[in-house]
């Protein structure tokens, strides 16, 4: 099985005005990434293999909302794209619960992510 492997990086606010977003090609063009890496200035997010239901790729930090129609889901909840133990999950710290982010992803959405978007979490479910 062939897979996509590809990651973006998020470049932290405390060392830049205006933090942004940028793909590895970005990043490889614009900054000299091993001295990034060095002095913690960057975080590296991967690339899940699966887009939500709209066609966007979903990486590791992103904020996503489950709908009502994937069978033994709990209810609809918003939840950070997370890897635990060889798996990728949606995890909701607050409800203290985590469902997995399977193949068959027909109701997730990308709705933001961690770095731009913290307050997404904090909403009510």
């Amino acid at each position: 099985m062939k897979r996509e492997i590809k990651f973006r990086a998020f470049l932290n606010s405390k060392h830049y005005e205006k933090p942004r977003m940028l793909s590895w090609g970005e990043l490889l063009e614009q900054y000299d990434a091993i001295d990034m890496f060095q002095r913690d200035m960057m975080t590296l997010m991967q690339y899940t293999g699966l887009k939500d239901k709209n066609g966007q790729s979903i990486y590791e930090g992103d904020i996503v909302r489950t709908g009502k129609d994937n069978i033994g889901d709990p209810e609809p909840m918003i939840g950070q794209v997370i890897m635990r133990e060889g798996s990728w999950l949606i995890e909701n710290e607050k409800m203290q619960e985590a469902i997995e982010l399977f193949s068959e992803i027909t109701s997730r959405e990308v709705i933001g992510n961690i770095f731009k978007n913290p307050e997404l979490l904090e909403e009510k479910q």
